[in-house]
């Protein structure tokens, strides 16, 4: 295991924060503020400029108009994002096209694919399930239409609840279960006859829809029924997530660290203080553990490496230290900045609302908990 970037992984950082230097984290109303979303769409200004950069098709083959890194170049990406509040579906639309450049019909892949790099098409992914606790998977039934094994077409049945810019995407990723209760992947268009969108709002503002299926009908190539199709991709969203929790803390412990050491208390900074110093170091060891798991996940899905457990394991041990550990991160920022931290004319709230919906995406740490003992009980440690 080397965590050692390559030349290729610092120029997509380089790139990515040039793009991300003309973004500001309160360029849309405070979602304290705001009843509804922040905003109705993404931020398209970013999203053309993501394009422009060639950063939507860093992790597909050239073939394709991509540069073929690997997913931690996404995560590297993805942790500058964070750290200005990127109001676009990046990790989405990357994973989403990765899973079918990977598992999906070549026609598929040579449709959508092109004009997802030039940032033309905008795909995004249900993993919530109907209730965001259940297995995504069983929320959507897929059966076929037509005789034997190779059906023409399939029929979706269900829902996916808090599914990102679905009101903007082109093209949904919706796990489902057929009748052999094998997880599938089927691509759905919006605009389809059956697809009914439900606004709903996230923890941060933005636009979440609830994708609800009634007789759906697909063509084959649209469905992805390859063998670990919807796990990979569900372990690339997860660990995805984990890099924006590491980037949002990141930012978050520095606005930390700058307000502490500016404002004074009975004439000294109060990050002199031990308290405060204390406070601030238990964050820091906490980006640590966030950093070194998160790289530790995003190798094992870029490499197939082997180990003591599933690459799964490592992906939960990840998800557990970004949950908790951007939580702990913007509570303790709120108590240094004292009330500051409160103010909505001060980014720090945009940051907390941001974490707790990154703390909650992919399951929480519970979640990923008893997901780790299923597998640590399955796979025992000699």
């Amino acid at each position: 295991m080397d965590f050692t970037f390559t030349e290729e992984q610092q120029a997509a950082v380089e790139a990515a924060r040039a793009v991300f230097s003309g973004t500001a984290p309160d360029s849309v109303p405070s979602p304290a503020l705001t009843p509804g979303a922040v905003a109705e769409d993404i931020d398209r200004r970013l999203w053309g400029e993501l394009a422009s950069a060639d950063l939507l098709g860093l992790t597909l083959s050239e073939e394709y108009g991509g540069a073929g890194l690997d997913p931690v170049a996404l995560c590297l990406v993805l942790r500058e994002s964070a750290k200005v509040l990127a109001r676009v579906p990046l990790l989405e639309s990357c994973a989403v096209a990765m899973a079918v450049e990977r598992y999906g019909e070549s026609g598929l892949a040579a449709e959508l694919l092109p004009r997802a790099v030039r940032g033309e098409l905008i795909l995004t992914a249900g993993a919530n399930g109907r209730t965001g606790h259940d297995p995504a998977e069983l929320a959507v039934t897929a059966r076929p239409e037509g005789p034997g094994a190779a059906p023409s077409g399939w029929v979706l049945d269900g829902a996916q609840s808090a599914v990102p810019w679905a009101q903007v995407a082109d093209r949904i990723a919706v796990p489902a279960h057929t009748g052999e209760g094998r997880a599938v992947v089927a691509l759905v268009d919006p605009a389809q006859e059956g697809v009914t969108l439900a606004d709903q709002v996230s923890t941060s503002g933005e636009r979440l829809a609830e994708v609800r299926l009634d007789a759906v009908r697909i063509d084959a190539r649209d469905l992805v029924d390859a063998p670990g199709a919807w796990e990979w991709l569900r372990a690339l969203l997860t660990t995805g997530t984990c890099a924006l929790a590491l980037g949002l803390g990141e930012r978050v412990l520095a606005m930390t660290a700058e307000y502490t050491g500016e404002r004074e208390q009975f004439g000294f900074p109060v990050a002199t203080f031990q308290a405060v110093a204390v406070q601030a170091a238990d964050r820091y060891i906490d980006l640590r553990a966030m950093e070194v798991t998160l790289w530790q996940a995003a190798w094992r899905i870029s490499t197939e490496a082997g180990g003591p457990l599933p690459a799964a394991g490592d992906i939960a041990v990840a998800k557990i230290w970004a949950s908790e550990g951007v939580r702990r991160i913007v509570q303790t920022a709120q108590h240094l900045h004292g009330g500051f931290g409160a103010d909505t004319d001060h980014p720090l709230h945009r940051f907390h609302a941001w974490a707790k919906q990154i703390e909650l995406s992919l399951g929480p740490a519970a979640a990923h908990e008893e997901a780790l003992g299923d597998l640590l009980a399955a796979h025992p440690l000699a």
